[in-house]
C-alpha cells in the first residue's frame, strides 16, 4: 500500500489517472451496452452480435493506426478521435432506436470502434518521464494502470445494467459518449508537455512501424494466443453455469475473475522486483496456462468461484509486464503505437477465442473450452520462451536485462 500512495503523491499522476479512467470508461460499457440496445429494438440477439462484433473489430484494428497518428501528429490528435468515437456512438444510438439496416449500425460501430482514442497508451508512454527521480515506482504505474483496467470491466457493466432498470440501453451508450469526450479534455488539459531531447525517428518509420522492433514482434506473436485463451474462458465459464442450471450466476464468476486480477495487479505493483523485466514477464506467462487448468475439473459452481480466483490474479501483472516491455522496447518515434499493438493482438486473440470456444462449447461441452484455453495460454507461453533473446540490453534508453 505504501508504494501506490508514494505513486499517488506524484505530481498530476493521480488526477491524470483519474480522467485517464473517465476517457477509457467506454471499453467497459460500449460492447454490453449495444448488445442491449440492438436487441431490444431488433429483437434480435444475432444482429445485436453483428454490430458489437463490429465495433470490437473496429477497435483491435485502429489502436494501432490511431497510435501511430499521435506519435506523428501529436497527442492533439486525441480530442478529434475522441469526438469521432462518441459520434460513433450515437449514430448507432440513433440507427438502432430507427431500426436502421443491421449493416449500417454494424458500419457506425465499426467506424466508433476504429475512432477509440489511445488514451492510456500515451500516459504509458510518459511513466518513466512522470516518475524520472523516482525509477522504482515505475512497475507500480504500469500494475495501477492495469488494475484500473481490471475495475472498468467491473464497473463498467454495472453502470450499464443499472442505467437499463432505470432509463434505457441507448442511456449507457450517451454516457459512454460524454464519459471518452469528457475524459480527453481533462486529459489534454493535464498532461504535462513532453520533456527530454528528441529522440531520432528511425525504427518506428516505414509501413511496419513499430513492429520493426523484434520484441514488440514477439509481444504481438505471444499475446494473440492469450487473448484466444480469455476469449475462450470467458464463453466456457457462462457455459459451465448453463450446465450447471444456474446461468443466472455466469456475471458472478466473471466478476471474481476480473477482482482476482485487480488483486494480482494490485500486489505485483506492490513488491519490488528483483528480476529483469523480460525474465518476470516469462514467469508469468509459464505459470499462466498451469493456473487455467484446475479449471476443467470444477465439480460445481462454488468450487469454480475458487478456482477462477487463481485462474484471474496472474492476469493483471501479465499485461503490466507487457505494457512495460512494450514501452521500453518501444522504437524511436512510434512509442505510443508500440503500446497498442500488443492491445490489438489480446482484443483481437478474445474475439477468435470467444467464437472458437462457442462451438466448442456447443459440440464437446465447456470442459472442451477449458482445454482450448489452457493450450492457447500455453502456446502464448512457448511464444514467448523461445522468442526471449528479442529482449535484450541495447542503446542509452536502460532497457530492462534480457531473460
Amino acid at each position: 500500500m505504501t508504494t501506490y500512495l508514494r505513486l499517488l503523491r506524484v505530481p498530476r499522476l493521480a488526477p491524470l489517472l483519474a480522467v485517464m479512467t473517465l476517457a477509457r470508461l467506454p471499453i467497459g460499457i460500449n460492447g454490453l451496452a449495444i448488445v442491449l440496445l440492438v436487441q431490444e429494438e431488433s429483437g434480435s440477439f444475432a444482429a445485436a452480435g453483428v454490430v458489437a462484433g463490429a465495433l470490437a473489430l473496429g477497435t483491435a484494428g485502429g489502436a494501432p493506426l490511431q497510435g501511430r497518428l499521435v506519435d506523428r501528429l501529436g497527442v492533439r490528435m486525441l480530442l478529434p478521435l475522441a469526438m469521432g468515437h462518441a459520434s460513433g456512438l450515437i449514430a448507432v444510438l440513433a440507427l438502432a432506436s430507427a431500426q436502421a439496416p443491421v449493416p449500417a449500425q454494424a458500419v457506425a460501430a465499426l467506424i466508433a470502434g476504429f475512432l477509440v482514442p489511445p488514451v492510456s497508451s500515451v500516459l504509458r508512454t510518459r511513466y518513466r518521464a512522470l516518475l524520472r527521480d523516482r525509477e522504482d515506482l515505475v512497475p507500480a504505474a504500469f500494475a495501477f494502470d492495469s488494475v484500473l483496467t481490471e475495475l472498468i470491466f467491473v464497473a463498467g457493466p454495472l453502470l450499464t445494467a443499472a442505467l437499463v432498470v432505470l432509463v434505457a440501453p441507448g442511456a449507457a451508450l450517451a454516457l459512454s459518449a460524454a464519459a471518452v469526450v469528457g475524459g480527453t479534455v481533462g486529459f489534454l488539459a493535464l498532461l504535462p508537455a513532453a520533456t527530454g531531447p528528441a529522440r531520432a525517428a528511425s525504427a518506428g518509420r516505414g509501413a511496419l512501424g513499430a513492429l520493426n522492433e523484434p520484441a514488440i514482434r514477439t509481444l504481438v506473436l505471444s499475446m494473440l494466443p492469450v487473448g484466444i485463451a480469455f476469449g475462450a474462458l470467458e464463453v466456457a465459464l457462462p457455459a459451465f453455469t448453463e450446465d450447471e442450471g444456474r446461468p443466472e450466476l455466469a456475471g458472478v464468476l466473471i466478476a471474481v475473475w476480473s477482482l482476482a486480477s485487480a488483486a494480482g495487479g494490485f500486489a505485483y505493483g506492490s513488491r519490488p522486483r528483483r528480476a529483469p523485466l523480460p525474465s518476470v514477464h516469462l514467469r508469468i506467462a509459464l505459470l499462466l496456462p498451469l493456473a487455467f487448468l484446475p479449471l476443467v475439473a470444477a465439480p460445481g459452481i462454488a468450487a469454480m468461484a475458487l478456482l477462477v480466483v487463481p485462474a484471474g490474479i496472474l492476469i493483471a501483472p501479465l499485461i503490466a509486464s507487457r505494457n512495460e516491455l512494450a514501452g521500453a522496447f518501444a522504437p524511436a518515434g512510434a512509442e505510443t503505437e508500440a503500446l497498442t499493438w500488443p492491445l490489438t493482438a489480446l482484443v483481437g486473440g478474445i474475439a477468435l477465442g470467444a467464437a472458437a470456444a462457442g462451438a466448442l462449447s456447443e459440440e464437446a461441452g465447456w470442459r472442451a473450452a477449458v482445454l482450448f484455453a489452457v493450450c492457447s495460454a500455453a502456446v502464448g507461453a512457448a511464444t514467448a520462451l523461445s522468442r526471449r533473446r528479442t529482449f535484450v540490453v541495447s542503446g542509452p534508453r536502460g532497457r530492462a536485462a534480457s531473460p
